[in-house]
Order: C-alpha cells, then sequence, then structure tokens
C-alpha cells in the first residue's frame, strides 16, 4: 500500500504573497511547487498555459508524464464539475456539513480523478510535499476528504487594504504580454471575498493547530523571511536546511513546474524578498475606509490596525482555537486572480 501524499495547501485570499511562497517553497529538497492544482484542467490542459517552466504546460517532459496517468480527454468536463461544486454560494451548506462531522463536499466521481492526480504528481517529483497554492477553502475542504491525501494547511493573510489595491491593478493573466487580463473585481468585492475565505479557513482548520494548521501573516513573512520560511518547511514535514537564501531577505530561484499562479512564478535567480507597501500612499480614502468598514471583524482577529499607518506589530493576529501566528519574513507575492473571477496567485 502506498503511503499517503502529503500536501501543503496553502488558504486564504488571494493576493497575499502565495506565489512567492510556492516557489520558494519549490527550491527546498524533497518540496514540489504545484501551483493552484485546481486549475490544472482548464488553464493546463484545455488552454496549455505556460507551466512554471516556460514551457506550454502539455509540453512540459514532467508533466507530460503526469498527464499520461489521466483522463485528459475529460478534462473540460472536470473543470465544469469543480467550478459548480466550489461555488459561493454552497459555503453555507459546507460549514453545516463541517459542523456535524460530515464531508463537507460531497462526494463525486471524479473525486478518484483528483485523488489520482497528486499521486501520480508525488510519483514523478519524487516529492516528500506537494504544495498547492489554490487558496479557495472548499477546494481544500475537497482535497482533505481524498483517500490517499494527507492534509497540512498553511493559511496566508495580508492586511485587507493591500490585497484591495492589489487587485485594481491591471496585469495580464501570465505576464505583461499576455492579452487576457487577470480579473479587477471592485475593492467591495475583494473585501468581502477576503473576509469570506479568510474566515471560513479558520473555521475548517483552525482547531487544527499546530500539527494541521498554520497560520502566517503576510506583513510578518516580509519582516524576516528566512526564519519565516524555515518554520513552513518545518511545518510541512520537509528539510528546513539547504534551502535558496543568499542572505537574510534575499533568495535564487530556479524554474518550478508550477500550474497558474501570480507571473511572478516564472521570476529565476536572485530575488530580495520586500514588503509591497504602495498602498499606503496611493489607496485612497474612500476605498480604505470602505475595506476597513467591511473586514472589520477580520481585522480584530488578525491583528490589523483602523487607522491607515497604524501599528500592525509582528506576530499579532491571534490564530482561532489556538492556531499559532507566525513571525518572520519578507514577501513580494501578491495575488491574482484569473479572467474566470477565481482567485489566483
Amino acid at each position: 500500500m502506498n503511503p499517503p501524499v502529503r500536501v501543503l495547501y496553502l488558504a486564504g485570499s488571494g493576493r497575499s504573497g502565495s506565489t512567492l511562497v510556492t516557489t520558494v517553497l519549490g527550491q527546498y529538497d524533497g518540496v514540489f511547487a504545484a501551483g493552484e492544482l485546481r486549475y490544472l484542467w482548464q488553464r493546463g490542459e484545455l488552454e496549455n498555459r505556460p507551466c512554471g517552466c516556460g514551457r506550454p504546460l502539455r509540453d512540459c517532459p514532467l508533466w507530460d508524464r503526469v498527464r499520461r496517468e489521466l483522463p485528459t480527454d475529460r478534462a473540460a468536463a472536470i473543470a465544469a464539475g469543480l467550478r459548480g461544486r466550489l461555488r459561493m454560494r454552497g459555503l453555507p451548506a459546507l460549514l453545516r456539513r463541517h459542523r456535524r462531522g460530515l464531508r463537507p463536499v460531497p462526494a463525486h466521481p471524479d473525486d478518484a480523478v483528483l485523488a489520482d492526480l497528486y499521486a501520480a504528481v508525488a510519483r514523478h517529483t519524487g516529492a516528500r510535499v506537494v504544495v498547492d497554492s489554490s487558496k479557495l477553502p472548499p477546494y481544500g475542504a475537497l482535497l482533505g476528504a481524498l483517500p490517499g491525501i494527507e492534509l497540512r494547511v498553511l493559511h496566508l493573510v495580508r492586511d485587507p487594504r493591500a490585497t484591495a489595491f492589489s487587485w485594481r491593478r491591471r496585469r495580464g493573466l501570465d505576464g505583461d504580454t499576455d492579452p487576457e487580463l487577470m480579473s479587477r473585481p471592485p475593492v467591495w468585492k475583494a473585501a468581502l471575498l477576503w473576509l469570506v475565505w479568510n474566515t471560513v479557513t479558520v473555521r475548517l482548520w483552525g482547531d487544527r493547530a499546530p500539527a494541521g494548521y498554520l497560520r502566517v501573516r503576510y506583513e510578518d513573512l516580509t519582516a524576516d523571511p528566512e526564519a519565516t520560511l524555515r518554520r513552513i518547511v518545518a511545518f510541512a514535514g520537509a528539510d528546513p536546511d539547504g534551502g535558496p537564501f543568499t542572505g537574510p531577505a534575499t533568495v535564487r530561484l530556479t524554474p518550478t513546474h508550477s500550474v497558474a499562479g501570480n507571473p511572478s512564478r516564472h521570476r529565476t535567480g536572485p530575488v530580495p524578498i520586500t514588503a509591497d507597501v504602495q498602498w499606503r500612499r496611493d489607496l485612497s480614502r474612500w476605498s480604505y475606509a470602505l475595506v476597513t468598514a467591511l473586514t472589520a471583524p477580520g481585522l480584530r482577529r488578525f491583528g490589523y490596525p483602523w487607522r491607515r499607518g497604524g501599528p500592525a506589530p509582528a506576530g499579532a493576529g491571534r490564530p482561532a482555537r489556538g492556531g499559532p501566528a507566525a513571525t518572520g519574513g519578507r514577501s513580494v507575492g501578491v495575488g491574482r486572480a484569473g479572467s474566470t473571477g477565481h482567485e489566483e496567485g
């Protein structure tokens, strides 16, 4: 009998640094940066968008080996099925089932294919840990119920004013030359998504700390990158030694084979890890006030100030139900969203 596949699932809202964290984690021995695997069927198989290595996904030798074990002829149906099963309107029922100890996302015939996907990835990469940065809590709940999956959840949180500002930037889905733009939700929608996804993440996994849930704030990550990434790697169950850091806040990145995510996943070579704080200067007063009002419960929960420029001490966010708040780190990664309206990066 094959051992279970350990999946480190990055959960929370988009634009919170997940792409950078995934790329850096992929530089450690035994860790495979898979990217946003919920998009494999649509972005990878159907649209043949670039793998993290730069090749179209169907031309990537690694993904070619994985794809041979999957029913790729059913990619459109699998992608459509996932979209239907993971809709926001299903969240109340999902949480009710979770409270009752039931499977949060009802079983489906495609679940066997999803389990086979993660097993094939682990087999062909030899990874001890597969990093999936899909972020969407319902998809993480689906994964956690699959046979052969050992799920550990890394909850990334960032100031909602910063994420709302980042969502409004105009960016190509796969880089500046891509005519298809990432979605740009209005600030009110970005704020509500932030509140919903982060709250649901805590509801689903907050009581699994310290073994199964770790919360890390972007702001703490950007204060001490190396120490924070070492803590994340150890939480995932991999060896934190021999990582890509060439200095306290600089990493040397080699190509990964990540699926979907922020175009920064293609960056290689020396990369400084610095906080993106442009929003503090350029987010309008009206937008700041609106996002603050809509996310007020989360601001208190995760330790963010109400006033612009107010202090947010490292590690101030106190996880619900005993979950730890990580200290350390800097991060240039900001989340992105695809044109379909799903969060990304």
